[in-house]
């Protein structure tokens, strides 16, 4: 028997989760679920969203489901605290993050693929008539480097600022106070781009990908991007089947709704996977829909890409997609070897969007409120007991 660390989190974290349990259980996986406590609430009774007891779980059993995690300013964080912790300085940082750099989960993996009959893939305007390209993308998201390595300052201390000093491009800072002054650092390692790149590249033979492209930014970026891109060229030797494609950010944005049909398997540095990650799953749906996994050597967490959406928690009945929860848990029962079982619930769910008789409030394009069951949307719970129907 597996056991899954079960991190709810915040908001319809707490919702998504059981259900995507539930849906694991239809399909019959044997496995203990052992609740970890990690997010806002912790953070304000105890100054800290990840506890260590949450760590020490992850390092004994090496998998976790997580639900989704509530992430404020700074200053908004500070004010949240228990009144008995203000003012000893304690800082908020995001549990998710904090994780994926103490266990290295360096390999973020985001597919994005279209399910036939979904009222919210991307429809295309060809000549007099339109069409629905098939999208079939995965995103791998450097993890743990690049802009969200957390090396940052608001008013830099000396040593610092003397160290970015040295470069000439500072001189335009010269004059700037340093308390005026803010920094954020974009840290990309050689062996970090190999690794991610190469398990890209395996991706792509062994599920018959014919292209992997390196989304970036060289032309200005050139040290950090630049890394990226060469390591990517050396790899790419090893793969004559494959084609290496690269892309600028910015650029890929734009031809995301020309052509997304035409992509494969995408590498990206942290911010920009963040970003076309985001990008792609809006033409498959949404974040609904928008499942991930985060890969380091040792342990291993799924979780859905969307936020918290507190907004939605207090809703009874629940209204929220829960699909992009339970495709995360089939990314974790495909790790664990388990791939007949994430198969089966992959039909199943492809089986409610194609007959389309039951939809949740975002396939029926609606406001969310307590009213979209009035305009025909489903439940949470009803969502989840039509897949496992089909399961069934």
């Amino acid at each position: 028997m597996k056991t899954i660390v079960a991190m709810p989190g915040d908001g319809i974290g707490k919702t998504v989760l059981p259900e995507a349990i539930k849906v694991l259980s239809a399909v019959n996986f044997n496995a203990e679920y052992i609740h970890a406590d990690i997010g806002w609430d912790f953070w304000c009774k105890e100054g800290n969203a990840l506890p260590q007891r949450t760590i020490d779980l992850l390092e004994k059993h090496k998998i976790g489901l997580f639900g989704a995690i509530t992430s404020k300013p700074k200053d908004a964080a500070a004010k949240e605290l228990d009144p008995s912790l203000q003012g000893k300085g304690y800082v908020y940082f995001s549990p998710i993050v904090s994780l994926r750099q103490l266990f290295n989960l360096d390999i973020c993996i985001r597919p994005c693929k279209s399910f036939k009959g979904n009222p919210l893939n991307f429809i295309r305007r060809s000549d007099s008539s339109f069409e629905e390209p098939l999208v079939d993308a995965v995103i791998f998201r450097q993890n743990t480097e690049g802009l969200y390595s957390g090396v940052e300052w608001t008013n830099p201390p000396k040593a610092v600022r003397d160290a970015f000093e040295t470069h000439p491009k500072m001189k335009s800072f010269k004059n700037v106070p340093s308390e005026d002054l803010a920094i954020s650092t974009r840290i990309v390692t050689r062996n970090a781009c190999r690794r991610i790149l190469r398990e890209a590249f395996e991706y792509a033979k062994k599920f018959g990908y014919s292209n992997v492209t390196i989304c970036e930014k060289p032309n200005v970026l050139r040290e950090t991007s630049g890394m990226m891109f060469n390591e990517g060229k050396l790899i790419a030797k090893e793969y004559p089947n494959i084609q290496l494609w690269d892309t600028n950010i910015d650029a890929q944005m734009m031809w995301l709704t020309k052509n997304p049909e035409i992509y494969g398997v995408i590498v990206a540095e942290n911010m920009f996977g963040d970003i076309i990650s985001d990008g792609f799953a809006g033409l498959i749906g949404g974040l609904g829909f928008a499942c991930s996994a985060n890969i380091g050597k040792d342990v291993a967490i799924f979780e859905p890409t969307h936020g918290s959406a507190p907004k939605y928690q207090e809703l009874n009945p629940s209204i929220v997609n829960p699909m992009a929860m339970i495709l995360s848990a089939c990314m974790m029962l495909d790790h664990l070897g388990e791939n007949e079982k994430a198969e089966k619930i992959r039909k199943a769910i492809a089986q409610v969007i194609e007959e389309g008789k039951v939809k949740t409030y975002d396939m029926l394009k609606l406001k969310g409120g307590p009213d979209v069951f009035s305009k025909g949307a489903c439940t949470t719970q009803q969502m989840t007991d039509e897949i496992i129907r089909k399961i069934k």
